[in-house]
């Protein structure tokens, strides 16, 4: 018998396949071992199926069905009318979901119902249920559906993510291809995997096998706890190669719990712009080693600045969690209830502050945006040659010409040598220095006595902080030449 994969569950990359983990009958590889006493995996199995659903969906699609190649005015045409134009068409799919709720709350993923005109959730006794749609995060690629039963459904609990760890047995129930009820086993691979989905950048990995039709379902602990919303697959043909990714429960649970509530999901905001700590930056700053999330800049009015959190600040943890690297920061805010004040930990001129910041939601108007087409005005100003720099105060019709604000006070860049350190380190025409080894520059000389300072010191760069066309604040690290 030949299989395909459901139209909605087509990769976005041309190596990712979107598809919930199913536990299969047959899965890659061999079957993990389980300790003789701690689990008997098919009383596991038995316990969870019922909880697990398939979510059949139909969405009416425009456009002509597939033509056999007649020369134009054939009789056939007319002798075979379904391959004509055919107008509007049903068009059906299938993914994974399970019970969270005796209510008949059901999670799955946003992209298996997207756009269906009809969602039919599949009960493990093949009982058919209208389902509707109680909210959806297309963010995290998280759905929320509802159906009405009179019988008792049974349920799973969440269980917690952030106590999981790479090596852990891990078992997935679902709908790979229309089999429903399929079972695989596997292990946890790895933590807050990044895929390269600019939402969501911390994935499980599991090695479970995932096949199309099985997006939305649930990947358990051994102690039946829902660890994670099976989601995606790296696959060069279709299929499971071994490579799986989950939304963990920390996010997924947080989402559907908002979702039951409000119809959408609210986001916590901090307000501030952030970019990685790398090496050098590191040093620059006096940390021990790259780790946390650098301040670039804060908005006005926003919960960071009412906090107290500053540009050039380093957050280290929030909320009591560690920041390693700058997606932490995006995804530990994200899930942070609004209204709840949380402790974080900066590193600040080399010693470390605690403040308390009380998170918001996150904006949906009043975002400015910023032409990047602006041209760079034609003005006198001085160059500092040890960077390649020519740069110009701030008059009023350079801040009217490139829309600047009237508290931005720098310098502006009217041209870059080739070839000079600056220009190897993106610093372009049209960009503002705001301040060069964290102090504020207003002139030419200014810079260059940083320069020389540091030169001094034995420090082979300056740290400056830059202001790209596009709003942008960025650390830029230009070495002296």
């Amino acid at each position: 018998m030949q299989t395909q994969a459901c139209p909605n569950l087509a990769a976005k990359s041309h190596h990712f396949f979107l598809a919930a983990v199913a536990l299969a009958g047959i899965a890659m590889g061999a079957t993990p071992a389980f300790a003789q006493g701690e689990v008997s995996l098919p009383d596991l199995i038995e316990r969870l199926q019922p909880s697990v659903v398939n979510i059949d969906t139909t969405t009416t699609v425009q456009g002509r069905r597939n033509l056999p190649n007649l020369p134009e005015g054939s009789p056939l045409e007319d002798l075979i009318p379904e391959f004509g134009d055919g107008g509007p068409r049903n068009s059906t799919s299938g993914g994974s979901g399970f019970i969270i709720d005796a209510d008949g709350f059901i999670v799955t993923n946003n992209h298996v119902i997207e756009s269906a005109d009809e969602i039919e959730v599949v009960l493990a006794d093949k009982t058919r249920i209208l389902a509707t749609v109680v909210g959806v995060d297309a963010r995290t690629d998280i759905a929320l559906l509802k159906i009405e039963y009179d019988s008792p459904l049974q349920t799973v609990p969440w269980g917690n993510s952030r106590s999981a760890r790479v090596g852990e047995q891990v078992v997935a129930i679902g709908n790979p291809f229309g089999l429903g009820g399929s079972v695989t086993t596997g292990i946890i691979s790895a933590l807050q995997r990044n895929i390269n989905n600019e939402a969501l950048q911390s994935f499980i990995q599991t090695d479970a096998a995932i096949n199309p039709g099985n997006s939305g379902g649930p990947l358990f602990d051994m102690e039946g706890r829902v660890i994670g919303v099976n989601t995606a697959i790296f696959s060069r043909g279709g299929g499971s190669i071994g490579l799986g990714f989950s939304i963990p429960s920390e996010i997924a649970q947080r989402v559907v719990a908002q979702l039951k509530e409000f119809g959408r999901v609210r986001r916590g905001w901090l307000g501030v712009r952030i970019q990685d700590v790398t090496e050098e930056v590191a040093t620059e700053f006096g940390l021990d080693r790259p780790r946390g999330a650098l301040i670039s800049g804060v908005e006005l009015n926003s919960p960071a600045e009412e906090g107290e959190i500053a540009a050039d600040d380093i957050i280290l943890s929030f909320d009591g969690q560690p920041i390693d690297e700058r997606p932490d920061l995006q995804r530990v805010v994200a899930v942070t209830a609004i209204g709840q004040p949380v402790q974080v930990e900066v590193w600040r001129d080399g010693e470390l502050v605690a403040l308390s910041v009380t998170v918001g939601e996150f904006p949906t108007e009043g975002i400015r945006q910023v032409s990047t087409d602006k041209g760079i005005p034609e003005f006198e100003g001085g160059g500092v040659a040890a960077l390649g720099l020519d740069v110009s105060p701030i008059d009023d019709d350079a801040r009217k010409q490139l829309e600047l604000d009237t508290d931005i006070v720098g310098l502006l860049v009217t041209n870059v040598a080739p070839g000079s350190t600056a220009a190897d380190k993106g610093i372009r025409a049209g960009d503002v220095i705001l301040e060069v080894n964290q102090e504020p520059v207003a002139t030419a000389a200014e810079v260059q006595d940083l320069v020389d300072s540091s030169r001094e010191s034995g420090r082979p760069s300056v740290l400056m902080m830059v202001l790209r066309p596009t709003g942008e604040r960025r650390f830029v690290i230009v070495p002296i030449g």
